[in-house]
């Protein structure tokens, strides 16, 4: 397996299975597998919920029990809000998808346990992990989603495997100033203003110069920007034109 399996164990709601099938899709995961579901195999309710994500569904692996899942497995995570009184690592998600991408990359495969909605995994489920996934929630309602869980759990794999870029301008057709248009602007603004009377008293003319320059090139300028402040620029003077 190229990523881990979210082994879904005793679901209980159709929904939620689904829920989870298209939270998984969302982050390019498709290895889902299920310990034996409340209300049968397959479920419509799951189908529905799941959207475009039905094709994990259609090939999700259907166990009778949690050791049953996990047979092929090197390393497994369980995810849990609760102290279980079992001596185990416990990671964050960030942490335990980081462990995953460096496991699976060594040729081993790797599993995510989830609980059922109600009461999440049982001690016997858990003790079978090799690590539990404790997410950082608020303790005094620490009760996740099924489908949050995971989908939160994905989310953390795709961080950790795509080329995720933590921040970027959409451009919109447009492309960044050049220095030379942002000092033709300045340059229009600059002389606009001073036939306006603007650098006054003249004692305080550079600096406020000065200032301005530093305002236009602390500024994120596209060449659409640049065109657009022209445009205002010359209109203003054409108004007062009219005006006079």
């Amino acid at each position: 397996m190229s990523q881990p399996a979210f082994v879904l164990v005793r679901p209980q709601m159709g929904e939620n299975i689904g829920g989870a099938a298209r939270a998984m899709w969302n982050f390019g995961l498709d290895r889902m597998r299920l310990v034996a579901p409340r209300d049968g195999w397959p479920n419509q309710k799951a189908v529905a919920m799941a959207s475009g994500a039905g094709r994990l569904l259609d090939e999700a692996g259907l166990y009778e029990t949690t050791a049953a899942a996990l047979e092929d497995c090197h390393f497994v995570f369980a995810t849990t809000a609760r102290n279980r009184d079992l001596t185990k690592p416990v990671v964050s998600p960030e942490r335990a998808m980081e462990m995953a991408r460096e496991k699976i990359a060594a040729g081993e495969k790797v599993a995510v346990l989830f609980g059922p909605e109600r009461a999440g995994l049982e001690n016997d489920d858990i003790a079978r992990a090799n690590a539990i996934i404790s997410v950082p929630v608020n303790p005094e309602f620490a009760s996740l989603n099924l489908a949050q869980c995971v989908l939160l759990t994905a989310y953390e794999w795709r961080r950790q495997t795509g080329e995720i870029a933590a921040e970027r301008v959409e451009m919109a057709g447009s492309e960044w100033a050049s220095q030379i248009e942002v000092e033709k602007l300045a340059e229009h603004y600059d002389e606009r203003l001073d036939q306006a009377g603007f650098f006054f008293p003249e004692i305080k003319a550079d600096s406020m110069k000065l200032n301005l320059r530093n305002l236009w090139s602390r500024m994120p300028l596209t060449r659409s920007d640049v065109q657009t402040l022209h445009g205002v620029l010359r209109q203003m003077v054409r108004w007062k034109e009219r005006g006079d």
